[in-house]
Parts: C-alpha cells; sequence; structure tokens
C-alpha cells in the first residue's frame, strides 16, 4: 500500500509531545520534514528526520510531501491553511481551527475548492472510553440522556510570550482552548448544540484573556449540559470529569478527558424502575461497576483515520473540516453569549 508522506507545521509543542511519535508508529506514514521557527534542527534529530526547515513556503513547495499537520499558534492557521491548500497538500490542522467562525469558513472553502482532504484534530474522539459511552447511549442502556457535564482545567499562570494569554493570537483564553473539545465530544454522545449560554472572567489571573469559563447548554434532543473550562485551578486539583446520567443510570469517567488513553470509568445501569423513594436516602454502597474500554493511542488513531481517507480516497466524515467550522460557529456563540448574558442559538 503506497504511503503518505508528511510535513510538519509547528513541530514544537503537541506536535513533538504526540502527534510526531503517533504518526512515526502509524504503518503507511513517513515524515519528510519539520518545520519550526525555533530550533527546528533539533527536532529532526530526536526523531530522526532528515528535512527540517523554519520555513512554512519552502516546505509546501516540496512536490514529494502529501499531506501536512498544522500545530502552529491559532492565528496563523487560517494562512497555512490556505496555503496548504494551494499547494494540494491533505491536511489535519490542530483545533481551534481558526479565530472565529469568518475565517474557518474561508479555510473551508479553499480546501473544497482545490479537492484536498481537511481534517481537525478533536482526537478525543478516539479514545476507548469516549467510544464505548457512545455506543451505550445509543443502544440506550442509561435510557434517555438527561444532563451530562464536562470538565477540562489545568493552572495555566501569567507567562512571557505565551500567544494563548494574547487575543489576537491565540483568540481567547480558557474557553477558546479547551472548551471546543468537550463541546465536541459532548456532541458526539448528543448531537448538535441548539442553544449555549457561558460565563467568562479572570478570577484569578490578571493577562487580558479569560481564565474562568462555564458553560450551559441544551441539545436538540433535549439534553442539558454544562462545560467548565478553567485556567486557574490546580492541575492537581483538576479530576477532568466526565459525567453523563440518563433515565436509566449513569457513565462517569476520570482522566479520560485529556491527551491520555487511560483513565477511569463506571457504570450504573437500572434495570426496573423500582418507584419513587421518598427517603432520598444516598448515603448507601456504591452501585456503579467498573466499565471497561480499549485503551488506545488517541493520536495515533487520528493519524490512521486521516491516512485511511487519503489511501482509500473517501470523504472524512468524523472531524471533518466542516466539523470544525460547526464548533468555531459554536466558540463564537458562546463569546457572544458571554458578552449579551443571554443564550445563543447555534
Amino acid at each position: 500500500m503506497k504511503t503518505v508522506k508528511w510535513g510538519i507545521i509547528g513541530a514544537g509543542g503537541i506536535a513533538k509531545r504526540r502527534m510526531i511519535p503517533a504518526i512515526l508508529k502509524e504503518e503507511h506514514s513517513e515524515i519528510k520534514t519539520v518545520m519550526q521557527r525555533h530550533n527546528p534542527e533539533a527536532i529532526a534529530k530526536e526523531f530522526n528526520i532528515k528535512s527540517w526547515t523554519t520555513d512554512v513556503d519552502s516546505l509546501l513547495k516540496q512536490e514529494d510531501i502529501d499531506a501536512v499537520y498544522i500545530a502552529s499558534p491559532v492565528y496563523a492557521h487560517k494562512e497555512q491553511v490556505i496555503k496548504a491548500a494551494r499547494a494540494k497538500k491533505h491536511i489535519l490542522c490542530e483545533k481551534p481551527l481558526a479565530l472565529n467562525a469568518k475565517d474557518a469558513e474561508e479555510m473551508l472553502e479553499v480546501c473544497k475548492k482545490e479537492g484536498v482532504k481537511f481534517q481537525v484534530g478533536f482526537m478525543m474522539h478516539y479514545h476507548g472510553a469516549h467510544r464505548k459511552i457512545k455506543e451505550l447511549i445509543k443502544s440506550g442502556k442509561i435510557g434517555n440522556p438527561v444532563y451530562a457535564r464536562a470538565q477540562l482545567s489545568c493552572w495555566y499562570p501569567p507567562i512571557e510570550g505565551a500567544w494563548r494569554q494574547v487575543p489576537k493570537l491565540g483568540g481567547g483564553g480558557s474557553l477558546m482552548d479547551m472548551a471546543p473539545h468537550l463541546y465536541d465530544l459532548l456532541e458526539m454522545f448528543f448531537g448538535p448544540i441548539k442553544k449555549i449560554l457561558s460565563l467568562t472572567g479572570n478570577l484569578v489571573h490578571t493577562y487580558p484573556v479569560e481564565d474562568s469559563a462555564t458553560t450551559i447548554m441544551e441539545f436538540k434532543n433535549g439534553t442539558h449540559a454544562t462545560v467548565d473550562t478553567f485556567f486557574n485551578i490546580p492541575d492537581e486539583a483538576s479530576k477532568t470529569r466526565l459525567e453523563i446520567y440518563g433515565s436509566r443510570g449513569a457513565i462517569l469517567t476520570e482522566g479520560t478527558i485529556g491527551q491520555d488513553p487511560g483513565g477511569r470509568a463506571e457504570i450504573l445501569i437500572k434495570e426496573s424502575d423500582s418507584g419513587y423513594d421518598p427517603m432520598q436516602d444516598k448515603d448507601i454502597p456504591s452501585q456503579f461497576k467498573p466499565l471497561e474500554y480499549e485503551k488506545r493511542d488517541l493520536y495515533l488513531e487520528q493519524a490512521k483515520s486521516f491516512v485511511s481517507a487519503i489511501l482509500n480516497n473517501t470523504t472524512i466524515t468524523e472531524n471533518s473540516g466542516e466539523d470544525g467550522l460547526h464548533s468555531m460557529e459554536v466558540v463564537d456563540a458562546a463569546y457572544r453569549s458571554a458578552k449579551s448574558g443571554c443564550f445563543q442559538e447555534i
């Protein structure tokens, strides 16, 4: 089978930690060149990649590169995606796709015009627990889904030169950086969001983007949910919890929201309705049982999905460019809500 030859645009950060190792493990992939503005030679040497550059244009001129992975700061995504599309390179771009939905729409239009594959990096779709949860919800095991909560927070103090803390470079703070993953994950479970209400602010840090964001949403199927994303909670205190509640039970996880394949999950399914209990005694032994799921490298699975679409010339149906645009429309609505104090329709 043919090999997809990759170029990496923005080879530091998440690319270096996660995606480059994953691509190197993908059996039908080869990394030809890494691009990074600062010290790309060291990254190339670390991963035994022969070619490196500090310039995007020189990478895109290489005819033997089939696809690019873009992991640069958000403000650079639009220009780099459009250039890559016009160079006829297939594109896997990190989230958020752009600074706003308008830019994301333009990027998608160019990719369609040039006939290249366009995928966004929502790698949490590939977590074994999340795949299992989707199956359980679809099968009706926990009854009608009624409420969910998704948490992704960390400690992110002021750092000199941090582009995520500059509005024109990152587009926003904790909401922009982390909430898209959770909005997307919950839509994977429940379908499209209908309306959204968001609170943002700076409760601890004084940089010009928000360090706090809480979102309330209603899905078109009626399910309610909250998403909490904060840059001001110690890492040790944030368990990245996912909670799914239905009319016949619940699924709870810790540590599945993130970059690793691990974490733990538990499930409670009530097979029959025992009627109303007026005592409402909650001080009883837990009836939750461990939920088993396949441990899988999220980034490797993401690379496999993208490579398969290229080699088989199939339409990207999961984490497509259209999904990335939709995500930006949800984010834009969340920021409008934070300013207006009112629900926003999606």
